[in-house]
């Protein structure tokens, strides 16, 4: 593939990103409007929570189609079922019908960054492809910090149905500039795993179903609880008797066996747990303990995103000099120091103190998550890059479930036990220096060595086929 092509490919995938991204935090500041204009103020926490569990369950089903498919066929599907669930959503007319699409949007959008990301990873080699991951992570961060604000003006100016319009004209540009860049490569002969399709999506959507309730009430008993957590372990292990039977896998268990796709999923899930739980209870903390008004809360969490995004695009040139072990320690070491230094908050809390803080985290995320990424794809056949790099997504994706309903549920027993919101949040802060903790361990088990020592010979160098 030429440059110009590779250039255009490239940007097709960035704008696509960004379109995923931000729809994940774009809707919060919508809500209250959406709410007035639809109602349906009981159920409205699924606009969040179905949007994330259709795209968490999907994340390894489009990595591994594209693996079989061709990712250019596979990643237009996924972009024409996001924009047609952007669509949707601005038309709704009452709430279920609201979840229904945001349902539809996330399927699609569980495309987007994990077959982005491997589009880039088969673009471009190891050097290459190090830089560019880099960039397309800083994308996803610039989005995420944008999503609020932009939601906000669109709700304020225009209207909240704007808020999913908007997506409609940019990824058509996206479509085209992917349409004409990329190529299928020749499909593999494949018998489509229809039954671990069917139990992997029962399981995972079970297993979240679950973990939302759990953090909604803040405990794990009760049948609305056990109920789906129980019929997610017992479809998750048939799911598991039966990939190991069949001949092509949806989720291609053997990946799990491969050192460095190991320790990535580990890390990933151990990091996302603690992320999200930062993210997620910081401003609580901020208002609710320090005095602060949202808006000041909000911004202390800039230095997180941009922190974030600077050490991406450091880290991936890094990983070239030192290998992918270094990075990846001293970044959980950063986020354990966050950690320990949200729990000893107090209610005095200044907000350049917390800025600081909330830099040391986004430091240590984006000093991991490249790195990880980069070290994955380096290391598995090109058979399999789709499916590795969706496994990888989706252990972050389910860690971050599974952190905000832990420490939700820590929060809610504090509260009910009588204890005020300082100490019950400091609770809080310091599970999570506990998850950091074994996420910095975690970083041991990932491989030393040079970046070019430990990549596959076919994924060192100028990649031979393009896109396909």
């Amino acid at each position: 593939m030429d440059d110009g092509r590779k250039r255009r490919a490239l940007y097709g995938v960035m704008l696509s990103v960004f379109l995923a991204a931000m729809e994940s935090t774009v809707v919060a500041t919508a809500m209250p409007k959406v709410v007035e204009s639809l109602g349906g103020v009981q159920i409205y926490s699924w606009v969040f929570s179905g949007f994330l569990l259709t795209s968490t369950v999907t994340m390894p089903l489009w990595g591994r189609l594209s693996d079989l498919i061709g990712r250019r066929s596979i990643f237009l599907t996924g972009l024409a079922v996001f924009l047609a669930g952007s669509a949707l959503s601005g038309a709704a007319q009452n709430m279920g019908q609201l979840i229904a699409f945001r349902m539809l949007q996330g399927l699609g959008a569980g495309s987007l960054m994990t077959l982005g990301m491997t589009i880039v990873g088969e673009l471009f080699g190891l050097e290459q492809r190090a830089r560019m991951q880099g960039y397309v992570s800083g994308v996803w961060g610039v989005a995420s910090l944008l999503g609020p604000l932009l939601g906000g003006l669109l709700t304020d100016h225009v209207s909240w149905r704007w808020v999913f319009y908007i997506n409609l004209p940019f990824g058509a540009v996206a479509m085209l500039l992917l349409r004409g860049a990329l190529a299928d490569g020749e499909r593999r002969p494949h018998a489509l795993d229809y039954p671990g399709l069917a139990l992997f999506s029962v399981g995972v959507s079970s297993l979240l179903v679950g973990i939302v309730e759990a953090g909604r009430i803040g405990r794990w008993t009760g049948t609305d609880v056990l109920g789906p957590i129980v019929l997610a372990a017992a479809t998750l292990v048939a799911f598991v008797l039966v990939e190991r039977r069949t001949r092509e896998p949806i989720v291609p268990l053997r990946l799990l066996r491969h050192r460095m796709v190991m320790a990535a999923s580990l890390n990933g899930f151990l990091s996302g747990m603690a992320m999200f739980g930062a993210i997620s209870f910081v401003p609580l903390f901020l208002q609710h303990v320090s005095g602060m008004s949202a808006t000041a809360a909000g911004f202390v969490l800039t230095p997180f995103v941009l922190g974030w995004v600077a050490m991406s695009i450091v880290s991936a040139r890094l990983v070239l000099r030192v290998g992918y072990r270094t990075p990846v320690i001293i970044g959980m070491a950063c986020l354990a120091t966050a950690f320990l230094l949200l729990s000893r908050w107090a209610p005095g809390l200044t907000q350049m103190l917390a800025m600081r803080d909330a830099l040391i985290g986004g430091i240590g995320m984006g000093l991991t998550f490249v790195p990880m990424l980069i070290a994955v794809q380096s290391a598995v056949p090109r058979s399999d890059l789709g499916a590795a790099t969706s496994m990888t997504q989706f252990f972050r994706t389910i860690g971050g479930a599974v952190g905000l309903s832990v420490m939700g549920a820590v929060m809610v027993r504090r509260l009910a036990g009588g204890a005020p919101m300082a100490d019950a949040l400091h609770a809080v802060f310091v599970v999570g220096l506990v998850v950091s903790v074994a996420a910095f361990l975690s970083g041991f088990l990932v491989p030393g060595g040079r970046a070019q020592e430990l990549a596959r010979p076919e994924m060192r160098g100028e990649p031979t086929r393009a896109g396909g």
